[in-house]
């Protein structure tokens, strides 16, 4: 095999050694490694440095870390070996290069050369008069400056003596703008984005019906923002030209009963307000608002309803079906008892019950009754 099919097979054996985490055997292919001809070539196509370094990194044999160790540095002396005899060719090249630009200037006819020295004349001739008139022109402006000087500084010790004596009066009046610094401004503040919406498709936030009216109105910007949606839901659909009544009016008084009972725009007060929005927008529960626009259901009575009051009339009897199914899963999972009707339910107020007696306590205290509700599901005991 030649040495670098060598190489590679043994980089594989150590790269498997790191992945599998064991280093077993390491030392005897660091040894063979030891053993072969190292080349700069070899270095660079086989790449060998690097799963030697990993297996330095990963082993715990003191001998095979050391052994790499050597490794590693006896190929970077290769490697900076490499390095400086690339850089010697290159500044022999480069030698070579300055050489023959060197012989072809030389080689130049006398004729061109003397050409050549008079034009490199001609420039220090005018540079030196350049320099000549340059130090002319500083020795002067520092003469004018000298000259200008004396009477700045009296202008500035008289303005001071007058700021000084006249406090009172008021400061030098401001320079005005001039129109080319005016025109710049404008055309910076030209681009800026009007701040309300002008587009057709943009949002309104206003509700459909307008404005609410001045003697609807609270005070308060939140009440007032919760009376317009309440009757922007009332006007859904337009059922309220059916009935020819005022919603502006009915979302005021719903709100009043609301607000009356929570006493503050809080969170309560605000939740309140947007289950009733919601309730009465729903497309899916049509006769809540039909209802309460024909006077069916009294403004004080939609400000308290529940959730469950307000549903449509199949979501109450999908919510009934339920209750009736887990009531029959719960009866059959419990142990029978006997049905009564001299017990009272107090949450869905029916007689319809079964109860069973049970000895939870001491033997000289009475049995504990556990009494449930055949109708609603409810659970209570007495003793």
């Amino acid at each position: 095999m030649t040495p670098e099919e060598d190489l590679v097979r043994i980089a594989k054996k150590l790269d498997k050694m790191v992945s599998r985490n064991n280093t077993d055997g390491a030392l005897d292919l660091l040894k063979e490694l030891k053993n072969i001809k190292m080349t700069l070539k070899l270095l660079q196509e086989t790449r060998i440095g690097m799963s030697v370094n990993s297996i330095r990194k990963h082993c715990t044999d003191e001998e095979a870390i050391s052994l790499a160790k050597l490794l590693i540095k006896d190929w970077k002396r290769l490697l900076d070996s490499g390095r400086t005899q690339s850089g010697k060719a290159t500044e022999v090249e480069n030698g070579v290069d300055s050489s023959k630009k060197s012989s072809g200037s030389n080689s130049l006819s006398p004729e061109k050369q003397g050409r050549k020295d008079s034009c490199d004349s001609k420039p220090g001739q005018l540079a030196r008069s350049h320099s000549t008139d340059s130090k002319l022109e500083r020795q002067e402006s520092t003469d004018s400056k000298r000259s200008i000087s004396p009477p700045a500084k009296k202008l500035s010790a008289e303005r001071r003596e007058s700021h000084g004596s006249k406090p009172s009066q008021p400061g030098p009046a401001q320079r005005k703008p001039s129109t080319d610094s005016m025109e710049r401004k404008a055309k910076t503040e030209a681009p800026r984005t009007p701040t309300t919406p002008t587009s057709p498709m943009s949002p309104s936030f206003s509700s459909p019906g307008g404005p609410l009216p001045p003697h609807l109105a609270t005070g308060d910007s939140v009440r007032d923002k919760c009376i317009e949606m309440l009757a922007a839901a009332l006007r859904t659909d337009n059922d309220h030209k059916d009935f020819g009544v005022n919603c502006d009016s009915m979302a005021a008084e719903i709100e009043d009963h609301i607000y009356q009972e929570t006493r503050a725009t809080d969170m309560k007060y605000k939740n309140r307000v947007r289950s009733r929005i919601s309730n009465l927008k729903d497309p899916k529960n049509p006769g809540l608002r039909r209802n309460v626009l024909a006077g069916s259901i009294e403004l004080s009575r939609i400000a308290s309803m529940s959730a469950e009051e307000m549903a449509s009339d199949e979501l109450k009897q999908l919510r009934n079906v339920l209750t009736q199914e887990a009531i029959r899963e719960h009866q059959m999972a419990k142990t029978g008892g006997t049905t009564t009707d001299l017990l009272q339910c107090g949450k869905c107020k029916k007689k319809n019950c079964t109860y069973n007696q049970v000895q939870t306590r001491s033997a000289d205290e009475p049995m504990t009754t556990f009494v449930l509700c055949n109708e609603c599901g409810n659970r209570w005991k007495f003793c």
